[in-house]
């Protein structure tokens, strides 16, 4: 059977569908989204009828003993419902470089617990363990290619190993041929009544496993396009606005159309925190049947990546104030300092490759071209350069603005600000001083003064 799309879901649990009929029911994508589908089909199968669910988790699943499990008959009464939250049975050296994203956003936002499980993760795709090799800022850039499948990142990896580290021991065993022993094991047939229910994130759809579902299994896509594109905006707010709606329904009010979207500008896309963020509306709405736009700013924040991006725009229109009021709000939440390191480190090293490029005789970077000359030839002939790609992707309009913001600045500056990041960052990690202290330091130095730094740079001089 073809896959099927997460919205064609409830139209087919409401129907008698021979594809409710299949033993294995497979759930990807987005994390929130494959749970809430997960929860519906759950409910729908324990309908009217005994059974029981056994909850696994991914993190710490073992393969080998989820598909024993599997394949035994059970002495309990009606169906028997094996459910693997984030499996990492489809992980593959192929979705590597995903899955590093995925963990350098969420240390970024100030979450080592999900940015160390997307690590153990990684290493567990490419069947790789750390002390195999030693730790991964050890690892030769030509051998992480080999083992990785993408480039090792010119960034310091500290923040990465220490977080594989605090959950040595902790993770799942490896996978290393489990797609192959559960296709000889469901093609024998699994007893009646059990029944496999997986999510998963991240998916390798070239593996086998994932193809033999395709055929022998149900499979729903929960994916959502990602990207600040219009049709991926335009996905994304449909899916926040059901969410929106849902959650909503069951305190009988609705949203005014422009609170709707305030409330996309204000959580973006993040499902977990715009179902919390809309049951906190609702009951601080009281009786009142409508959340209006009042309600939003008075009840929800900024999520963090807003925070964070916030930083990088006051730092780069050279407001102090602001700055260091962001900064105080972000150690507040939770961040860590060397969270806020890295946002700004990527942020500076951006803006120089973008100054780097600007300075270039071919393609000619001209003060106050425009936007639709940027689009239609500067930005297609950088790009023919097949150099730095990664960063020349996204919609043109965001890289034009990026262009525009860089060319203010020159690249002995920003290389003098990567310096004082680093500064910083021995400091951070090897001086008594309060954190606060050395980020509001930094931030002063960096906006007011003329710094110059030591020749082994081991301090700031002002």
């Amino acid at each position: 059977m073809p896959l099927i799309k997460r919205s064609d879901l409830p139209a087919l649990l409401d129907q008698k569908s021979p594809k409710l009929e299949f033993q294995v029911f497979l759930f990807f994508g987005e994390r929130f989204l494959c749970k809430e589908a997960a929860d519906l089909l759950q409910e729908k199968l324990l309908a009217g009828q005994p059974g029981a669910v056994h909850a696994i988790d991914g993190d710490r699943e073992d393969p080998a003993r989820t598909l024993s499990r599997l394949m035994s008959f059970s002495l309990l009464p009606g169906r028997q419902i094996y459910r693997v939250a984030d499996t990492r049975i489809f992980h593959s050296k192929t979705v590597a470089s995903e899955i590093w994203t995925k963990a350098v956003s969420a240390f970024q936002a100030g979450r080592p617990g999900p940015a160390g499980k997307y690590l153990q993760g990684l290493l567990q795709a490419v069947g790789m363990k750390v002390e195999e090799r030693g730790t991964l800022a050890e690892i030769p850039p030509a051998e992480w290619r080999n083992i990785f499948d993408f480039d090792k990142p010119s960034e310091p990896l500290d923040w990465a190993d220490k977080l594989l580290a605090e959950a040595e021991g902790t993770g799942p065993g490896t996978t290393a041929g489990v797609g192959e022993r559960f296709i000889e094991a469901l093609d024998k047939g699994i007893p009646p009544g059990n029944i496999l229910l997986l999510t998963a994130e991240t998916v390798d759809k070239r593996q086998r496993l994932f193809t033999y579902l395709k055929k022998k299994a149900t499979v729903v896509d929960c994916s959502v396009a990602a990207g600040s594109g219009a049709a991926s905006q335009v996905e994304q707010k449909e899916i926040l606005k059901e969410l929106i709606q849902k959650t909503l329904a069951g305190f009988q009010k609705k949203m005014e159309p422009q609170a709707v979207e305030m409330f996309f500008e204000r959580v973006g896309f993040h499902p977990v925190s715009a179902v919390v963020e809309t049951e906190k509306l609702a009951l601080y709405a009281g009786d009142r049947p409508v959340i209006t736009c009042a309600d939003l700013e008075e009840m929800v924040a900024r999520t963090r990546e807003d925070a964070l991006y916030e930083l990088t725009d006051a730092l780069g229109k050279r407001q102090i104030g602001r700055t260091l009021t962001l900064v105080s709000r972000l150690l507040e939440q939770g961040i860590h300092e060397l969270a806020i390191l890295a946002t700004l480190r990527n942020f500076v090293r951006k803006m120089l490759i973008f100054r780097s490029l600007q300075k270039r005789p071919s393609p000619a970077w001209r003060s106050g071209m425009n936007a639709k000359d940027f689009q239609n030839s500067y930005l297609p002939a950088l790009k023919a350069e097949s150099e730095w790609s990664e960063l020349l992707q996204g919609h043109p309009y965001a890289l034009f603005m990026s262009f525009s913001k860089a060319s203010e600045y020159s690249c002995a500056g920003l290389k003098r600000w990567l310096a004082l990041l680093l500064d910083a960052e021995f400091r951070l990690k090897g001086s008594p001083l309060p954190s606060r202290l050395v980020l509001e330091e930094l931030f002063l130095t960096m906006l007011k003064g003329a710094p110059k730094l030591s020749g082994k740079r081991e301090s700031m001089v002002y």
